[in-house]
């Protein structure tokens, strides 16, 4: 018997594909091996398998009554297969992240960093997502720790604040000198560019609430899907940007951008860690609450 699983390998591909060149494929062997090892089997058994003619090969009435035999014999191969693959998988310890690509970049990276170093078997996946989507898929069960901006209605959540961040607008030197030249009489919120991001976003809808409290409206506003857009547009001197002012404190500093002064100041905002409730004591997490 041990000697024949091979063969019976070769048997079953070849019956279910009815082809012995298209076996051979699947197998990685010649032709003639597949045709020595079908007569192997055949000489074993002491009985004719397969009948051959120009268009293939069929089972004789001997060989289908093996086949099925084979095949339910290879599916239970398969099935302990699966099950051992699986059993391996579950006890591999997993951690699904979620957050924005902005706040993966700027908040999460130094905080994963320490935390791989000391668990280093966790499997970790990342879902890059804007904060109401991390929601949600938090609410699915489809992540188990997001990173966000505080929104303000949040309930049925553990949140844990990491740092505040605030919103500027910034542009070139050159852009602002560019248009104070072009349009002398009029202000900035008639003729300058300002860059954005969606509607869709936190950060978007809480500078849209500041700006329409102040009674500020801009007329030319071009919207960009992240923030290293738009500090990358706003250093070429495309406009005016709308960033967050942490993570953009080089460009400040070394005034390759400057805050653009709009009659007031945004407030601050929290960006931190969140999770359903129940799971805030899950020791996957807790190194992040700490």
């Amino acid at each position: 018997m041990q000697e024949n699983l091979s063969l019976y390998h070769i048997f079953y591909t070849v019956g279910r594909t009815g082809n012995i060149s298209q076996a051979a494929k699947e197998l990685y062997i010649s032709q003639p091996a597949i045709s020595r090892a079908i007569r192997k089997l055949e000489e074993n058994l002491n009985t004719a398998l397969f009948k051959r003619s120009s268009r293939g090969v069929t089972l004789t009435p001997d060989g289908e009554a093996l086949f099925v035999r084979v095949k339910e014999a290879f599916s239970l191969l398969s099935e302990g297969e699966e099950a051992l693959l699986h059993s391996r998988s579950q006890e591999i310890p997993r951690l699904r992240l979620g957050a924005s690509s902005t706040l993966s970049k700027y908040v999460l990276l130094s905080r994963l960093k320490p935390y791989i170093a000391a668990s280093p078997k966790v499997r970790i996946t990342i879902s890059c997502q804007s904060t109401y989507q991390t929601l949600k898929l938090l609410d699915e069960g489809k992540i188990d720790l997001g990173l966000i901006g505080k929104p303000k209605k949040l309930q049925g959540y553990y949140f844990r604040p990491l740092q505040r961040i605030s919103d500027t607008f910034v542009a070139t030197q050159q852009y602002l000198r560019n248009q104070n030249e072009l349009f002398p009489e009029e202000p900035l919120f008639q003729t300058a560019t300002f860059m954005m991001l969606d509607e869709e976003n936190i950060t978007r809808q809480s500078v849209n609430t500041q700006m329409k409290e102040h009674d500020i409206e801009l007329s030319h506003i071009l919207e960009v899907t992240s923030m290293d857009l738009l500090i990358d547009f706003a250093r070429i001197g495309l406009g005016i940007a709308c960033v967050i002012r942490e993570f953009v404190s080089k460009e400040l500093e070394e005034e390759t951008l400057v805050e653009v002064p709009m009659g007031f100041r945004f407030p601050s905002r929290e960006v931190g860690f969140v999770c359903r409730r129940k799971e805030q004591e899950n020791p996957l997490l807790k190194p992040f609450f700490e």
